[in-house]
């Protein structure tokens, strides 16, 4: 049977040759001239797709959006406009668009775009039924961002344990955090611990806490982590980076929920909701001996995979306007608009670092950029120096792509601040003992940074 779609556009021109590609692709095609024509013709019969023109003579075509979505909350509309800018993108996507289509149209670009938001529309109507999240935070309308807000509402119904994976920058402590705050805990403490920043001879301290005198440099009794998090939760980020000797504790913990502080006698009872999360392989972990297998079946009651920015280009024009906002108000800078073309070009990106990655791009962009307007070679500016990574991550080479990312990056950063560690480390929101880490993993000579 062939899929019908409808065409909303004022300019004859423009169905009579939009009607002939999508005809050519086999498909079935009504056309309007109105919004009204529209919406009598949708209380009739559903179409599988509408292409909507952004202004239809003086009709606004975001209005005639939302009176689709009344109708058909889930269907799938792709709006087009011949003067395309970040606010309409965005204001289209939050009123359920589910992409943007520019004047003068591609018939390769048409006929790829029907066929991505089809494919997308049936995958988002079939897995995902009806949920609504108290606390929300996280930005997104894709496929992919609505299964893991429905994974957060499944997960705070209970008090089960969860494992969150994630490349770096995908926004895993979000997500952490969003489970708690819609959670039966949420009045209770919420406790957070990144595992690859402590010192392995100190963990167990930060975990279970200590007696006065336990140790050298134990002038006074602390209370660790898992009796801070009694009645709550506990969020332990990067925990694959834990040592198997702590590993074993811990699992100890969840197994009994009590422990005994670090040259302690007495027994300390919790009770403790667990979250963890990594950004490595935990089965490559596993097979390398470096991780638990006991200690993961134990945290990975309710998983969440969390999709990299490039597999969420939908979402992108959100983030670009979210952060754009955030960082003009955050550096107080007269406010900035970003061309279309700047957009495609973010858009298009392959993100390496993801979420963090888009943040700290714009920040730059918002301080360096003079003038009120972000343009497409700004934002070439602005990636320049990344093209080895994209072309890598073009040829599949996703590991050495996101390792040449990462060398890139740090050594831009630790360039700018003539290689103090501990500032640039603040800039890339990672701890100072982990980015010392990636700076040896990753081979970047500081004595020649400080020299240039």
């Amino acid at each position: 049977m062939k899929k019908l779609i409808y065409i909303l556009d004022d300019e004859k021109e423009i169905r009579k040759s939009l009607r002939a590609i999508l005809e050519d692709e086999n498909y079935e095609v009504e056309d309007f001239s109105s919004g009204k024509n529209l919406i009598k013709a949708l209380s009739k019969d559903r179409p599988a797709l509408i292409l909507l023109d952004v202004w239809v003579g003086k009709e606004d075509g975001l209005v005639i959006l939302g009176e689709c979505k009344k109708i058909y909350p889930t269907l799938p509309i792709v709006m087009i406009s011949g003067h395309g800018t970040i606010e309409l993108a965005v204001n289209a996507t939050k009123k359920g668009a589910v992409d943007f289509l520019e004047k003068p149209l591609s018939i390769s670009k048409v006929i790829q775009t029907i066929e991505d938001s089809l494919q997308k529309s049936l995958e988002s109507n079939a897995e995902i039924p009806p949920f609504k999240l108290e606390y929300d935070e996280i930005l997104g309308v894709s496929v992919g961002i609505k299964k893991v807000k429905f994974s957060i509402y499944q997960a705070a119904q209970t008090n089960a344990r969860v494992f969150i994976y994630g490349e770096n920058g995908t926004g895993k402590e979000l997500v952490a955090r969003a489970i708690f705050q819609n959670s039966k805990r949420r009045d209770q403490p919420y406790v957070e611990i990144n595992c690859a920043a402590i010192p392995e001879d100190l963990i167990e301290s930060e975990l279970f806490g200590h007696e006065k005198g336990a140790f050298t440099g134990a002038s006074d009794r602390k209370i660790g982590k898992f009796e801070q998090a009694h009645n709550g939760t506990l969020f332990l980020d990067e925990i694959c980076d834990m040592s198997l000797s702590t590993q074993a504790k811990v699992l100890r913990v969840l197994q009994e929920q009590r422990f005994e502080r670090i040259g302690g006698n007495e027994t300390i009872s919790v009770d403790v909701r667990v979250i963890a999360a990594t950004n490595i392989s935990v089965e490559d972990a596993i097979k390398e001996g470096k991780f638990r297998e006991d200690l993961y079946y134990r945290l990975n009651v309710i998983p969440i995979e969390l999709p990299p920015l490039r597999d969420r280009r939908q979402d992108i024009p959100i983030l670009v306007e979210h952060y754009l906002k955030k960082s003009i108000k955050d550096n107080d800078l007269n406010f900035k608009t970003i061309e279309r073309d700047a957009l495609d070009l973010l858009s298009n990106h392959f993100w390496p670092g993801n979420i963090r990655e888009l943040r700290n791009i714009l920040e730059r962009l918002t301080i360096l950029v003079p003038g009120d307007v972000i343009r497409g070679k700004d934002v070439k500016d602005s990636l320049l120096g990344f093209k080895k990574a994209n072309e890598m991550a073009e040829r599949g080479d996703l590991k050495h792509a996101k390792d040449e990312f990462e060398r890139q990056y740090i050594m831009r950063t630790l360039l700018h601040f003539e290689g103090n560690v501990s500032r640039a480390s603040k800039i890339l929101g990672i701890e100072r003992t982990h980015l010392h880490r990636k700076i040896k993993a990753l081979n970047i000579q500081l004595d020649s940074i400080n020299e240039g």
